[in-house]
């Protein structure tokens, strides 16, 4: 991938009234002229201001139209890449969009990997390494917490508190190693270590709020897992319905319909929940269905919520049997009890070792809006600002864990009177792995493993 390539692709989706094709490199502007023609005036793209719009005609090496567009300058540095660039507005068309695309190829444009716009982004320094992740999370989202998180990131939330950390950090190292310079001066010493101790402590209680944050963040970001549990035909379908609004699992009175795991998601006080509808446990000699009830107990130990599903008309002593069967896999994990077809069953509730306890009725819709608050309720997701930091990134996460790692064993030697050199390596370590995030010290093979999963276009 040579940055001194001029590249082209198209931004947006299909379909669209309007599609926009984007160039950016150092002929950018020159190879996007050769193309353009524009209407009441003869002013060439190459001679224009930039954030200007031309309007005029795209047309072929016969000199046929093929679209009116309107193209956009942008000049170096003040443009998304820090390149010369220009945007191409087309009409939507598929054919449209392509034309123009070989006629670029054709003049020296070379075809865009995915995410090389923001990559250069990076690589030019109009956005660090993080920034650049929050891109790909901003496209992405799908709910209006994720949309603030990503944009909090983008905008830099994220950096400021990271780069905070560092110069501390920088503080820290500066003044145990010159403490070491000087070390055939044992009358001289920089480094009060009480202050040292307050300073590492400040610092380790810092990083240690970030990497918890991410427990909430990776929630946010990907949704908070939920399985919907129960025996055969105790209306877990019926309510993976009934919570999706639409008929997303085969119902039916059949025993063992459901032999396999079904997702789908629903956004709830902007909170995504992820529902894993399952095949319902029950003793059985057939090799699928078994297969298919493994995947549910599995399912359990992914979910962070469950709902366990019983037919209330079977009584209390049939919920307890089947409670029996999976109470040694919901440790730790949010339980509601969701006694269905109370609109049938003449029973009395009866409580659950575990858990809250709703009536309902999946198929007629009877506190659905109930098991739904109680969802959000258990979820205890923080309310996200503007200007709020939360680690939604499992690369930023595992660089938090090792900084924090070594920033804890600057603590431990300070303690123990721990040689100063010894204290400067993990200094050094601890502001590695911060600076990993952003950028500084990342190697090609983890750029390429993070902007190969961007969309092409950006």
């Amino acid at each position: 991938m040579n940055q001194q390539d001029t590249i082209c692709a198209i931004a947006t989706a299909q379909g669209g009234a309007i599609g926009i094709v984007r160039v950016s490199g150092p002929d950018a502007v020159t190879l996007t002229d050769r193309i353009f023609t524009p209407i009441g005036s003869t002013v060439p793209l190459t001679e224009r201001k930039p954030y200007t719009l031309a309007f005029g005609h795209i047309k072929n090496s016969k000199g046929e139209i093929i679209d009116e567009v309107l193209v956009s300058v942008f000049r170096a540095p003040h443009s998304y890449t820090g390149e010369d660039a220009t945007e191409i507005s087309c009409h939507g068309s598929a054919y449209i969009l392509q034309q123009v695309m070989h006629l670029l190829i054709g003049q020296g444009c070379r075809t865009a990997m995915p995410g090389e716009y923001t990559q250069r982004a990076f690589l030019n320094g109009k956005m660090d390494l993080s920034q650049a992740e929050a891109v790909a999370d901003l496209i992405a989202s799908t709910s209006e917490a994720t949309h603030r998180l990503a944009m909090n990131q983008m905008r830099g939330g994220f950096s400021r508190e990271l780069a905070k950390l560092r110069n501390q950090l920088l503080h820290l190292t500066s003044l145990m190693e010159l403490e070491l310079d000087f070390s055939d001066h044992e009358e001289l010493e920089f480094a009060d270590r009480t202050e040292l101790q307050a300073l590492a402590a400040q610092i380790e209680q810092l990083i240690s709020h970030l990497a918890n944050s991410f427990h909430a963040g990776n929630a946010i970001k990907n949704g908070i897992p939920v399985a919907i549990i129960g025996e055969t035909n105790a209306g877990k379908s019926t309510l993976l319905n009934a919570l999706v609004k639409e008929e997303r699992a085969i119902v039916s009175d059949i025993h063992g319909t459901t032999r396999d795991i079904i997702e789908d998601t629903i956004n709830l006080n902007g909170i995504t929940f992820r529902f894993i509808d399952t095949a319902g446990i029950r003793q059985t000699q057939d090799t699928i269905e078994a297969l298919g009830i493994e995947r549910s107990f599995q399912a359990i130990d992914r979910a962070q919520i469950v709902i366990l599903v019983c037919d209330k008309s079977q009584g209390e002593s049939a919920f307890q049997a089947f409670y029996r069967q999976v109470a040694g896999r919901l440790e730790g994990k949010q339980v509601i009890v969701a006694l269905n077809k109370c609109d049938l069953a003449d029973t009395p509730t009866f409580l659950s070792p575990q858990g809250t306890v709703i009536e309902i009725s999946a198929k007629k819709g009877q506190n659905i809006i109930a098991l739904q608050e109680k969802l959000v309720e258990l979820a205890a997701l923080p309310d996200i600002q503007t200007g709020d930091v939360i680690v939604t990134n499992a690369r930023h996460y595992e660089a938090l864990i090792h900084a924090l790692a070594a920033i804890r064993r600057v603590q431990e030697g300070l303690s123990t009177n721990l040689s100063g050199d010894f204290i400067s390596q993990d200094l050094r370590e601890c502001i590695f792995h911060l600076s990993d995030i952003v950028g500084d010290v990342t190697t090609d093979e983890v750029l390429g493993s993070i902007f190969e999963h961007f969309c092409i276009g950006k």
